[in-house]
């Protein structure tokens, strides 16, 4: 199951937008520390809960691989953990923020490690790597352009919103496999779309602020959430695409 996320809009209201390329710089380069850290542990976790017999057992069947009470709750945790940072932002301290992340970021790999009962590991690995050569192009792009993607983020999320509705009608009431890949098809060029446009929405972020001070750390880690999201569901619905289910 895809994991959705607004890309914290919200967030970046008040931030006002300067040119200071050093401070964008820094910024954007601590944005994607986070988002490494993110992946780091994600990874991790997906390794764990896919290979170890007795943390995969606490989530599904090991005979059927279907998912027991447990998994099921899993699978929506990482959606909390989205909606908890979403409204509490303000008022958490930078350490909560901190904390959130890394848990936000464990859970969201252990829901998706049900992806090696579905795909073979050289499908997994060949979408993942498609998904990074692709986000980083489209990152560099967002970063590196001088025009100005606003107008794009809109039209991209309501795309998005619709991309969605249409999975949800799909799954319960047409479940076409052709609408099914028409829908994948989509839903990767939305997101590659977001990705150049969250980058440089942090790169114009990161000129107006000093990172320096706490609200500046936390508005970073919100950024690596948003690009965390964009790539995870650019590789899940690459990997709808080009899997080959056992």
């Amino acid at each position: 199951m895809e994991t959705k996320t607004d890309n914290f809009e919200y967030v970046y209201d008040n931030v006002s937008y300067v040119e200071n390329p050093e401070a964008s710089r820094k910024f954007i380069a601590n944005v994607f520390v986070w988002m490494f850290v993110a992946l780091g542990i994600s990874s991790a976790c997906t390794y764990l809960f896919a290979f170890i017999p007795q943390l995969s057992a606490m989530l599904r069947d090991p005979e059927t691989g279907q998912n027991n009470i447990l998994g099921i709750v899993t699978m929506f945790a990482p959606l909390i953990f989205i909606l908890i940072l979403r409204g509490r932002f303000e008022k958490m301290s930078l350490i909560s923020t901190v904390v959130m992340f890394v848990a936000f970021s464990a859970v969201m790999g252990i829901s998706i490690s049900y992806i090696f009962y579905l795909y073979s590991f050289g499908t997994i690995a060949s979408s993942f790597i498609t998904a990074a050569v692709v986000f980083g192009v489209m990152a560099i792009g967002g970063y590196t352009t001088q025009q100005d993607l606003t107008k794009f983020g809109s039209i991209l999320i309501m795309l998005l919103i619709g991309g969605i509705i249409a999975t949800v009608l799909n799954v319960f009431l047409f479940r076409s496999s052709s609408f099914d890949l028409l829908i994948s098809y989509i839903m990767v060029a939305i997101f590659v779309g977001l990705t150049a446009f969250n980058v440089q929405r942090l790169k114009r972020i990161g000129a107006g602020i000093e990172y320096g001070d706490a609200d500046g750390k936390k508005l970073a880690i919100m950024g690596a959430l948003t690009l965390y999201m964009n790539f995870v569901n650019l590789f899940l619905w690459l990997l709808r695409i080009f899997g080959n289910r056992r």
